[in-house]
């Protein structure tokens, strides 16, 4: 039974150490095979307020959702062999492992709720510092190595909310003045063509 807290640490340990150190370090490499983390995931997630709509399509495809699903069930392959001597403990890391894929999928899919559930993870893609806030799932490894940065319910955080709102806005009022101005031009196009013809 000691293995189902073990785990749990040792999951989020990874989750961590791997997030950091390839995904951020190495991942920003653009010819690195982690490339898509930084260069694709980020970039959807900071230009569409936490939503990444890779995360609405099939995960079966070289996408960054794709791309991330080969990589947990590579990790989940790889604990197999532990089963028979530690069954607890894999079947508390594939347990994580299954879990991190739905929370994460879940917070992309719908940023209210990651938001809500999973502050941390909002903070690292909404925040100031996209380098901080490694934990996904669970926050523990954060506050142990002072990684922690919140940024929800925060007034930085009230302030950004309102200046995208506002952006928002405003690009909607753009595009319904640009509808307009083409729905004048077909009318006008219209009553052309109607008195030409008369």
């Amino acid at each position: 039974m000691i293995g189902i807290p073990v785990g749990l640490f040792v999951a989020n340990a990874a989750e961590w150490i791997f997030h950091k150190h390839v995904l951020h370090k190495i991942g920003r490499d653009k010819k690195s095979i982690w490339a898509f983390h930084w260069h694709e995931h980020h970039g959807n997630s900071r230009k569409n307020e936490m939503r990444d709509e890779t995360y609405e399509r099939s995960p079966f495809g070289l996408h960054a959702q794709g791309k991330e699903l080969i990589a947990l069930v590579a990790a989940g392959v790889s604990v197999l062999p532990l089963a028979p001597i530690a069954p607890f403990y894999t079947g508390t890391l594939l347990y994580c492992l299954g879990e991190y894929y739905v929370k994460h999928r879940r917070s992309h899919e719908d940023p209210e709720w990651a938001r809500e559930h999973l502050p941390w993870h909002y903070d690292h893609h909404m925040g100031p510092n996209q380098d901080s806030n490694w934990g996904v799932v669970r926050p523990w490894m954060d506050h142990i190595m002072g990684t922690r940065e919140p940024y929800v319910g925060t007034e930085r955080e009230k302030r950004d909310r309102e200046r995208r709102q506002a952006k928002r806005e405003r690009r909607q009022a753009k595009q319904e003045r640009r509808e307009a101005q083409a729905a004048q031009a077909a009318q006008a196009a219209q009553a052309a063509q109607a008195q030409a013809a008369a």
